[in-house]
């Protein structure tokens, strides 16, 4: 206590100099297991309100690792991630004991310890500009780092966002603020001295200015970090003419790095004062910060033994840590609410990448070196368009690959609503590439003397980026629609027209798709390849305007070239001046997926030879489609294929189109035709014809929910052997659909529901179904279905369209069984979950109506148990109960399984001789399936 007392004086001599700015004082004793601490805590704190505070808020964050269900453990549930869900006791984070005084007497909390934001009722109400001391006193246990990057493991202990601090977002100490793991400064202005005390030596690393190896103080206008190792990690100290400052690093970093690092730091540091004034004396990198800042897409790429670089060590060193650099010096020198304002700093992050790439890799490629790569003699990338795309294209490419599916939100959405990728690609780039836009329009040297301006007076200050904005458009007129674009979702398009020669000058006619006065680069290339650049201007409410060039050896004309404005439409920005068909868009064939080139008309050929079914057995084909890796709205998918097990062409077709409105409640609507031509038994074809409406209704990117409602006619033709001709079976038929669909895919607890209504000349039907599954326990499963099925109306001829018990009727050819008419043998065993979901084979199917109930659960491993139990009624006949139970093995889950059945409504089934026939399986081979499950949390 006497050290703490001194410390104290200390600090309050240095803050009697700093009024209204708030200051705090830590004593912390961390145990020998590091797992707990001993807090002994003074807040000065300002009312810097207009109005009396007659309560204070305190944000008590390591509550949010206390339990389940708070916003950091759903938080981490959306990103597919639940360590922290399924943590035990002794993992967890939480206050232990707590008590807070002022002055004069206790303070009483108005709410629960364990909550994340302590709201304190004072005794009397604090005036604006007045302060109070407050005195805490209180326990922490640390949670495991594994869960955020903070906390203690073996290695060391890392600390941010623990101790009890004011929010001083909220001058009114009335919002909540929970956390999220977002690394949201909530804390600035504000003058620190921490004091250590630990029984073993450690080395304590902190974004603190260091007086003694266990003490720490200074102002921060972020949160104070610290870090405990016996580990000495490196830094580096750059002391330049430019700039002075120390570099250091809470992780190992190798000698060949750091010797990288000595060379590029100074340059990196230089190029950034140039752009945003001073550099801070002292800069903390963490192992969390560096993975989340570094370059993205520069990795070198593993497959199997074999390892392929795409940059050598010191180019990725170089990029990874220019942005991580550029990041943390922004955190540091610009405060603002991440949750409303992350765009500007990660804009501006993005606008210092790209002016790097410009002046040290203009020439740079997206796969860097790859293409190079020689296999059997031959570089097969250079095929690729992709190895043509430059390094600087990659902002405007994240954009168009997210804006294609519709996936895209507004640049000032709330970060807490932001997908993981949209982070990135908004937030980041787009933002990044308009700040960029607007300098390559005004002039580098006046944007950047713009920021850095704007830096320096609102230093230690919260900025409000809209007032940024103002600036911009007061020094560049032609920026003014930024105050506006960044509020909504944005498919802007500028398109070429057409040109007239008149004398020596090309009159160019430009449209634009909106009434925003957006300007637009234009530029001009003769067959040389030399360039010239023109910038148009636009009014408002002007969609069209022509513009005057001279035409001398002009070969090509160009608009927003390089991806440099995110346009929703790259393809119509290009026109030739010479040859009567150079503008009509010329046919590629290729091989493989490819980042489109919007000149072409692209055409992806890939030869096919896959298994469908015991009839048609391996079919050889080729597919023909025009979808590349992004999205496109229209699009055609044949493959005609021979058919191995009949000797005959087969084959399917589709064509679709699809509107993606930007801001409404619908996210997709398609409409399509398809067709197809296989065989359903030896000898016996089907042709299978469609017209269909898919409606996907938006969802917030971040949520697991899906809804849709789709609506299709589908005529069918069957082959018919004489038997079936006997029995007057449906060679003809169509049936209309129309259904409704909801899908929660979040983890732990899994749901969906569909209802869907079809019919034909003979029968009309309604069918539902619900499922349910919790995951009670790492990897360990509960499921729950509910099926019910009713015939309004049934008038058919035979049981073809009923609902099955065990075995489902696949009369609309949708659930590639592998022996569609089997009725013995192994493929007959072949489960599909429809209908009521039987696994034992209980005869029979149903005319009239059927109600299931489906049980799963894991109980050890890859083993489970089942039961099923239901309820169905067919025509003249009375109410069946019908149940059965066994073990399901998971071989591959969701994929390859195997249904032992034990006791069902037939008896005891393992006495039965032919016990084998009973066994069921499930096969399913469907790629599309691994893709969208491993896409989760990311989108």
């Amino acid at each position: 206590m006497k050290k703490f007392g001194v410390s104290i004086f200390l600090f309050f001599g240095i803050v009697q100099f700093h009024a209204q700015k708030d200051s705090i004082s830590i004593n912390a004793e961390l145990s020998p297991d590091r797992k707990t601490i001993d807090v002994s805590q003074e807040i000065v704190y300002y009312n810097r309100s207009d109005k009396d505070l007659n309560t204070i808020k305190l944000l008590n964050w390591i509550s949010a690792y206390n339990k389940r269900g708070t916003t950091l453990v759903y938080r981490k549930l959306e990103d597919r991630n639940y360590n922290l869900h399924f943590a035990k006791k002794e993992e967890l984070g939480k206050v232990l004991h707590l008590e807070i005084s002022d002055d004069k007497h206790s303070i009483t909390i108005q709410n629960e310890v364990t909550d994340e934001n302590l709201f304190l009722k004072l005794k009397e109400a604090l005036h604006p500009g007045q302060q109070i001391k407050l005195e805490l006193k209180y326990k922490l246990q640390l949670p495991d780092r594994k869960f955020t990057g903070y906390g203690t493991s073996p290695q060391d202990t890392a600390l941010k966002y623990f101790f009890i601090v004011p929010d001083h977002f909220d001058d009114s100490n009335t919002v909540k603020r929970n956390y999220r793991d977002i690394e949201e400064s909530v804390n600035f202005k504000t003058y620190w001295a921490v004091k250590f005390n630990t029984k073993e030596v450690y080395n304590i690393q902190s974004n603190l200015p260091k007086n003694e190896p266990d003490s720490f103080s200074g102002y921060l206008n972020s949160d104070p970090e610290f870090l405990f190792s016996k580990n000495n990690y490196p830094s580096v100290t750059i002391n330049s003419d430019d700039v002075k400052t120390e570099i250091q690093f809470g992780y190992p970093v190798s000698s060949q790095e750091i010797q990288n690092l000595e060379f590029y730091l100074p340059l990196q540091l230089k190029f950034i004062k140039e752009r945003i004034g001073n550099i801070p004396e002292k800069l903390f990198i963490s192992d969390k910060f560096r993975a989340k800042e570094d370059f993205f897409g520069n990795n070198d790429i593993q497959f199997w033994k074999f390892r392929f670089k795409l940059f050598s060590d010191a180019e990725n060193a170089d990029l990874d840590y220019f942005g991580i650099i550029s990041k943390k010096i922004l955190d540091e020198k610009i405060i603002t609410d991440k949750e409303e304002n992350h765009w500007f700093k990660n804009g501006l992050k993005s606008y210092l990448e790209i002016q790097y790439l410009k002046k040290f890799y203009s020439d740079a490629k997206l796969l860097g070196q790859l293409p190079e790569t020689k296999i059997f003699g031959v570089k097969p990338l250079k095929l690729f368009h992709a190895s043509k795309v430059k390094l600087l294209d990659r902002y405007g490419l994240a954009y168009q690959y997210i804006m294609t599916q519709n996936l895209d939100q507004k640049i000032d959405e709330p970060f807490s609503a932001l997908s993981n990728f949209n982070d990135m690609a908004i937030s980041s780039f787009e933002t990044g590439t308009l700040f960029s836009y607007s300098a390559d329009k005004m002039g580098a040297e006046k944007f950047n003397t713009l920021v850095k301006d704007y830096i320096a007076e609102n230093a230690n200050n919260e900025v409000n980026p809209h007032d940024f904005l103002e600036k911009l458009s007061e020094k560049d007129a032609s920026s003014e629609y930024l105050k506006h674009y960044i509020s909504k979702k944005q498919r802007v398009n500028f398109r070429l027209k057409n040109f007239r020669t008149e004398n020596d000058f090309l009159n160019v006619k430009i449209a634009k798709n909106t009434d925003e006065n957006i300007p637009v680069k234009l530029e001009a290339q003769t067959k040389e390849g030399k360039r010239i650049s023109y910038w148009v201007d636009t009014e408002k409410n002007e969609r069209q305007k022509t513009v005057q060039i001279p035409a001398e050896d002009v070969y090509k004309i160009t608009l927003n070239n390089d991806y440099i404005f995110p346009e929703a439409n790259y393809r119509d920005n290009f026109l030739y001046t010479k040859g009567v068909f150079s503008n009509a868009k010329k046919i590629k064939f290729k091989l493989i997926k490819d980042i489109p080139n919007p000149e072409f008309n692209e055409i992806y050929l890939n030869p096919r030879i896959r298994f469908t079914n015991t009839y048609d057995k391996f079919l050889i084909g080729m597919n023909f489609k025009n979808q590349s890796l992004f999205d496109q709205k229209f699009l055609y998918s044949i493959t005609p294929s021979y058919s191995t097990g009949t000797g005959k062409l087969t084959g399917s077709g589709a064509i679709s189109y699809s509107f993606l409105p930007a801001e409404s409640v619908i996210q997709r609507l398609t409409f399509g035709v398809s067709g197809s031509y296989f065989h359903y038994d030896y000898d016996l074809a089907y042709q299978k014809n469609s017209l269909y409406t898919n409606i996907s209704f938006r969802k917030n990117p971040r949520s697991t929910v899906s809804r849709g409602l789709g609506i299709s006619y589908t005529y069918f033709q069957r082959d018919l052997n004489p038997q079936m001709i006997a029995k007057n079976d449906y060679a003809k038929y169509n049936l209309w659909t129309v259904g409704y669909g909801f899908t929660d895919n979040q983890m732990i607890h899994e749901k969906s529901f569909s209802i869907s209504t079809q019919g034909m000349e003979d029968y009309n039907k309604i069918t539902a179904e619900a499922l349910y599954r919790w995951e009670f326990a790492p990897r360990q499963k509960l499921s729950l279905r509910l099926f019910g099925g009713y015939f309004a109306r049934n008038e058919t001829r035979n049981n073809i369209f009923d609902y099955g018990i065990s075995r489902v009727s696949d009369y609309s050819f949708s659930y590639n069984l592998l022996g569609q008419s089997a009725t013995g043998g192994i493929l007959s065993q072949q489960f599909i979950l429809a209908d009521g979901g039987f696994k034992s084979f209980i005869p029979g199917s149903v005319n009239q109506w059927i109600t299931s109930f489906n049980v799963d659960s894991s109980i050890w491993k890859i083993f489970h148990i089942y039961a099923d139990a239901g309820l169905y009624k067919n025509k003249n006949h009375s109410t069946q109960f019908i149940w059965d139970s066994g073990v399901k093995v998971r071989l591959i889950p969701d994929f390859l399984e195997i249904f032992l059945p034990v006791q069902s409504s037939l008896g005891f089934e393992p006495a039965f001789k032919d016990y084998g026939k009973r066994i069921r399986y499930t096969l399913i081979l469907n790629l599309s399936t691994i893709i969208n499950a491993a896409r989760r949390g990311w989108y």
